[in-house]
């Protein structure tokens, strides 16, 4: 007599699972319709922490089971019927009418732009590297109509720093498509958010008091000292070069922002430790520009 086992032997060529359809659907205030969440499952090793880069981006290594996984591509809802497209917290935090009726008027407008930007995405599968950044893309011209109640500029820094990613990503796995044009585009994007967040914050004309997470990615919070790092990274790294003077002038301001920093971090133990490596590595480089330039900033006249 011949047993068979009751357990069900796995299909070789199916494929693993990265995520699942939540039992509890995503309201949509702009067109008052649900639709389907997708959340990315964690554990058995879908997720192997590599390095983080100078940008607080952290590198996911791909494994033998699950490949190359994007974490971030599930952060962003987008409903498939009106293409508004936010952080998921926000289809249930913006409730104002002005900021819904200004998405609903402006629906076919994102998504003419996104099937231009990124053509053949879904909306309604499981979303792949494409489908993702077309998500994000949607996002970043949806918070052009969101009210400043709701801190729209940061989210838009932190949507453009991400999107550069998720190009960078999209040209490693299908290189000839000019996405690496595309991310150099969406970090300066970035650069000029950053920069207005710090301008609105500063001058009290958007308060960014109410953000949870500031990432900018999805593993740990930097807080505001990681917008300031960000800014004045972003600033050195992709910032104007056709006014110099004008451009070693925000670097040397930059650089008195980042020495700050040092100087709280030192002696507070809540500073998170790679952040201020990174920083001290970006005063280093800040320093030696404006020191070929021959630019003696006030820090180095205290010195």
């Amino acid at each position: 007599m011949i047993y068979r086992s009751s357990k069900k032997e796995a299909d070789p060529n199916k494929k693993p699972k990265l995520s699942y359809w939540s039992k509890n659907k995503c309201h949509c205030p702009v067109c008052k319709k649900d639709f389907e969440r997708e959340e990315m499952l964690s554990g058995s090793g879908r997720m192997i922490a590599g390095e983080l880069t100078d940008e607080l981006h952290r590198i996911f290594e791909p494994s033998a089971k699950y490949g190359q996984i994007y974490p971030l591509i599930y952060s962003i809802g987008a409903c498939p019927k009106c293409h508004t497209a936010l952080f998921w917290s926000d289809f249930k935090d913006i409730d104002d009418n002005a900021t819904l009726n200004a998405l609903l008027d402006d629906s076919e407008r994102r998504k003419k732009a996104v099937n231009t930007m990124f053509p053949y995405y879904e909306l309604t599968r499981e979303r792949n590297l494409l489908d993702g950044a077309a998500m994000y893309y949607l996002a970043l011209l949806s918070y052009e109509k969101v009210d400043l109640e709701y801190a729209p500029t940061l989210k838009r820094a932190i949507i453009s720093l991400r999107l550069a990613w998720l190009c960078k990503d999209l040209e490693k796995a299908v290189p000839g498509h000019n996405y690496n044009f595309a991310a150099d585009v969406f970090y300066r994007k970035a650069q000029f958010f950053y920069e207005q967040t710090l301008i609105n914050e500063t001058g009290r004309i958007e308060t960014i008091a109410k953000v949870s997470n500031f990432g900018p990615d999805i593993d740990k919070n930097y807080g505001y000292d990681g917008v300031i790092y960000l800014n004045s990274l972003l600033e050195y790294k992709y910032g104007q070069t056709q006014d110099m003077q004008v451009r070693y002038k925000k670097l040397d301001a930059n650089k008195r922002s980042i020495a700050r920093i040092f100087g709280l971090g030192k002696s507070s133990k809540s500073k998170p430790g790679p952040l201020l490596e990174k920083s001290r590595d970006l005063y280093d480089k800040l320093t030696a520009t404006l020191n070929e330039a021959n630019i003696i900033s006030v820090d180095d006249d205290e010195e």
